[in-house]
């Protein structure tokens, strides 16, 4: 992996970062035929955790300042760059705008990504077809008041310690954003598992999701850095250009741009 690290040639400064910071589902039993996404904002409960129980949690820290640049937003909620972690929340009120249902197979009603990120899925969906690779989504905008219902489930099932390495809390999940998603092959194999690094499916978007824009957002090997546990299906939407680099840096977004506060 190449450690070379980009921070300070991308980003914002010290101050208007810190200061702008505001602040997986037992997937139903697969129908056979997956529907497109509907329109309506149905969030379905998940029940199923991911697998994974051997990393350290990231526990929050208030030091180090990031030392970045002017050239790319992750502060505004309106920037498709936002970073999102459990360090720097969104606001409990925040709802991303211009949200549309992804025209590709998803596992339930009710899947909404920000435009920009839905058509960009669809073309990586169809991209993925023509090499006869099958994709669902599972899950992706996700309300602040479901996540914390969704945590405080798996609080209860697991504990907060368990909970916490692989569920966000309200506020600090990407899915509040509309820009990230929880892929799957179109048959569901190994949906929410670290095996489905080892299917087709995983294996092509860890290739070529770039292209379209996407990044595995938790890799294998970088709970202590991200704060969750391995998650080979989860995508997060960041612009071809930006996602271009932070692959072939093979950094984490908080590695890539030095936010290790």
């Amino acid at each position: 992996m190449d450690k070379k690290q980009h921070g300070t040639k991308n980003g914002i400064s010290r101050r208007e970062f810190l200061k702008g910071s505001a602040g997986s589902l037992l997937m139903f039993v697969f129908f056979g035929l997956l529907s497109a996404c509907q329109s309506q904002n149905q969030e379905q409960k998940p029940i199923e955790t991911p697998e994974n129980t051997e990393m350290t949690v990231m526990e929050p820290s208030t030091s180090s300042d990031p030392v970045l640049d002017d050239s790319i937003d992750l502060v505004s909620l309106n920037s498709i760059n936002i970073l999102v972690n459990k360090k720097h929340p969104l606001p409990e009120d925040y709802v991303p705008e211009g949200m549309i249902a992804p025209d590709v197979l998803c596992m339930k009603d009710g899947i909404l990504l920000q435009k920009e990120a839905a058509e960009a899925i669809k073309e990586m969906f169809v991209a993925a077809e023509e090499e006869e690779i099958y994709l669902a989504i599972g899950s992706a905008y996700r309300s602040y008041a479901y996540q914390k219902t969704l945590y405080e489930n798996y609080v209860k099932r697991d504990g907060e310690e368990a909970a916490n390495r692989y569920s966000a809390k309200p506020g600090q999940s990407e899915h509040q954003t509309g820009l990230a998603a929880d892929l799957a092959a179109s048959n569901g194999n190994c949906y929410l598992k670290d095996c489905f690094k080892d299917t087709e499916e995983g294996k092509w978007l860890k290739k070529n999701a770039w292209k379209f824009g996407f990044i595995l957002r938790y890799p294998e090997g970088k709970e202590e850095v991200t704060g969750y546990i391995f998650e080979p299906w989860h995508y997060r939407y960041i612009g071809q250009d930006e996602a271009k680099k932070v692959y072939e840096s093979g950094l984490t977004l908080e590695e890539y741009y030095e936010i290790l506060d």
